[in-house]
C-alpha cells in the first residue's frame, strides 16, 4: 500500500487480471493501474471499479413480500422486496433451515452452488456455502461442470483419466514440435483473459505470435474467424454449428481411406479400433462417413476436407477442441472422435503433438509455470448427504422430484429439493432453456441468494442478502497456473449493508449451534 499527495494506491486482484486502484481522502476511486508484470493487461480492467458504486447495488437485505406472508412459491420474479434489517433476515433464513430439515430432511436442501463470485481463496462462495452447509447435517450436491463436463465424463472411459487442464499441451513444446495445430472452436484470445483462480499475467498473445514467427501453423474451424487471432494468418473452415463430429468423420474417412491412418500405433496402443472402422467405413448400416456425407452436414466443401485430412497426416500435427464445442447434446462425442482422429494420426504422446481439450480456454492453461507452491483452500469438510445431481440437471431435478435417470453408469434417483441456496454465481446464466429453468426455480418453498447486485438471481429470490465484491474486502489470488501468490487488499468499505459471504455464513452458524466450527 503506497500514499501519493494524500492518495493511496492498493492493490487487488480479479478473475479479469491484478490491478493497483489509487483513491482519493474521500475513497473515491480516482484510477487503475495495471499489473507491473502483466505484458498484455486487458483494457477493460479500469472499468471494474465502477460496478462497485453501480446503481444496482442491493443496499441491505431484502424479503419477498410473499415471502413474509408464508406464500412460498409461484410468486417468485413477480413480487416487490421488503426490506429487513440483518438481524431479521439471518432469523428467518435460520428458521427456514430448521423447518426444512425437521419436515424432510437434509436431501432437501440444494447446495450445489456454482460461482465465479471472487478469485480468492477465503471468499470463495460455493467453499464458505458448503462448509456451512457440511456442519449443518448435508446437502444434496452437483457433480460435473459447465465448463467441460462432457470431456470430464466421457475420458475416463477412453484414456483413463479425467484430468482435462493437465493434459494440455504447453506453448513451448507446440512450438518446439508440431507443424500445424489444427483447432475445433479454435482459441479465442478474450477466454485467454480469465481464470476462476484468478489472471495475473497475460501471456497468450505472445505465445500466438512467437508460434507465428517460428512457421507453426494454424486451422481453425468454426462458425467465427475471430476464435483465433489474425496476427496468426490461419486457415479458417467455416462449418455449420455443432457439426464437428462429423467434420472428424469424414477425415478420419480419408485417412482411412488412403492408407494415411498409422495401424502401427493403433495396433499397438488403442482398442476397438476395428469396430470404429467398420462403423466409418459404413460396412454396418451402408453409409460410409467419408468427406462427400461429411460435406452434407457441415457445409465444408470435400476438397476442403480431404485436403486438410492429407495435410494432418503429413505434418507434425496437434488436434484441438475447445471447451465450448462439447457444451451441447451429445457433447461427448466430439471429445471421444478428437482422441480418435489423434490416434489415427499416430502421433499421441509425441512432444507438443496428438490432442489438447481446451488449448487456451483460459489464462495459463498451457503455460508452464511453477506446480510446487502450494495452494491455500478453505477446506470444505465431510457432507454427510451423498445424493448428487449432474450440473446440467438442476433444473430438471426441481421439476421431477422421485424421477430416475442414468449418469456415469449409474441410476441416481431426483431429491425433493425443498430449500435452494445461491452464492457468487448466476444460474440464469449457465442453465439453458431458461423458460423451463424459470418453472423450475419455483418450486422449491425457499431460495436464498447472496448478491451484489439486483441481477435474475436476485430478483428471483426468496430471500436477498446483499454480499461485497472482492474490492470490499481482503483475500488471497493464488491459482494453480501461476506461480504468483497476491495480496488481495479491500480497496474501499463495503457499500450500504453489504457484508462478505464468509461473515453472513459465520453469523447464520451461530444461530444455528456451530458458529465455532
Amino acid at each position: 500500500m503506497e500514499k501519493t499527495s494524500g492518495h493511496r494506491i492498493t492493490q487487488t486482484a480479479s478473475h479479469w487480471g491484478v490491478y493497483d486502484v489509487e483513491t482519493d481522502k474521500q475513497g473515491k476511486v480516482v484510477r487503475t493501474i495495471p499489473f507491473h508484470a502483466d505484458p498484455n493487461p486487458p483494457p477493460f480492467l479500469s472499468s471494474l471499479p465502477d460496478t462497485v458504486h453501480s446503481a444496482l447495488r442491493i443496499s441491505q437485505p431484502h424479503v419477498r413480500a410473499g415471502f413474509l406472508k408464508s406464500n412460498r412459491t409461484y410468486k417468485r420474479g413477480g413480487e416487490p422486496f421488503v426490506p429487513v434489517s440483518w438481524d431479521e433476515a439471518l432469523d428467518l433464513i435460520a428458521r427456514e433451515f430448521q423447518r426444512i430439515k425437521a419436515k424432510y430432511g437434509n436431501e432437501a436442501i440444494y447446495g450445489g452452488s456454482y460461482g465465479w463470485a471472487s478469485a480468492g481463496r477465503l471468499h470463495h462462495a460455493p467453499s464458505v456455502l458448503k462448509r456451512f452447509l457440511g456442519l449443518f447435517g448435508g446437502y444434496t450436491d452437483k457433480r460435473g461442470n459447465h465448463s467441460f463436463g462432457a470431456a470430464m465424463h466421457i475420458t475416463p472411459y477412453v484414456i483413463g483419466s479425467s484430468d482435462i487442464t493437465e493434459m494440455v499441451v504447453s506453448w513451448p513444446d507446440a512450438i518446439a514440435h508440431a507443424e500445424l495445430i489444427v483447432m475445433f472452436g479454435g482459441a479465442s484470445l478474450k477466454n485467454t483473459t480469465i481464470d476462476p483462480g484468478g489472471a495475473v499475467v497475460h501471456e497468450s498473445p505472445d505465445w500466438f505470435s512467437r508460434a507465428k514467427v517460428n512457421g507453426l501453423r494454424f486451422v481453425n474451424i468454426s462458425p467465427s474467424r475471430q476464435d483465433l487471432p489474425a496476427e496468426v494468418e490461419s486457415e479458417w473452415i467455416p462449418l455449420r454449428p455443432n457439426t464437428d463430429t462429423a467434420l472428424m468423420l469424414g477425415l478420419a474417412h480419408t485417412l482411412a481411406s488412403e492408407g494415411l491412418a498409422d495401424h502401427e500405433f493403433l495396433g499397438k496402443y488403442c482398442e476397438g479400433y476395428e469396430r470404429f472402422e467398420a462403423y466409418l467405413m459404413g460396412r454396418d448400416d451402408g453409409k460410409p462417413k467419408d468427406a462427400a456425407w461429411a460435406s452434407k452436414i457441415t457445409l465444408v466443401p470435400v476438397e476442403t476436407i480431404q485436403g486438410l485430412a492429407r495435410k494432418m497426416a503429413g505434418s507434425k500435427t496437434l488436434v484441438t477442441t475447445s471447451w465450448s464445442v462439447q457444451r451441447a447434446d451429445h457433447g461427448e462425442q466430439p471429445i471421444w472422435m478428437t482422441i480418435t482422429l489423434a490416434a489415427m494420426l499416430g502421433q499421441i504422446g509425441l512432444p507438443g503433438r496428438g490432442f489438447s481439450l481446451g488449448f487456451g480456454a483460459i489464462s495459463g492453461i498451457n503455460i508452464p509455470h511453477r506446480t510446487d507452491l502450494p495452494r491455500p483452500t478453505l477446506p470444505l469438510g465431510p457432507n454427510p448427504v451423498k445424493t448428487y445431481v449432474p450440473v446440467g440437471r438442476v433444473g430438471d431435478m426441481m421439476l421431477r422430484p422421485g424421477a430416475q435417470i442414468q449418469y456415469d453408469g449409474k441410476t441416481i434417483t431426483y431429491p425433493e429439493t425443498k430449500l435452494l441456496y445461491s452464492i457468487g454465481g448466476n444460474p440464469f446464466h449457465h442453465n439453458g432453456n431458461l423458460n423451463r429453468f424459470l418453472e423450475a426455480w419455483q418450486q422449491p418453498e425457499a431460495i436464498i441468494v447472496h448478491e451484489p447486485w439486483w441481477n435474475p438471481p436476485a430478483k428471483h429470490a426468496d430471500i436477498v442478502l446483499p454480499a461485497t465484491t472482492t474490492m470490499e474486502r481482503n483475500d488471497i489470488l493464488a491459482q494453480e497456473h501461476t506461480p504468483y501468490w497476491i495480496a488481495m487488499k479491500k480497496v474501499v468499505e463495503p457499500v450500504a449493508g453489504a457484508r462478505n459471504d464468509f461473515d453472513i455464513m459465520a453469523d447464520l452458524a451461530h444461530r444455528l449451534g456451530f458458529g465455532l466450527a
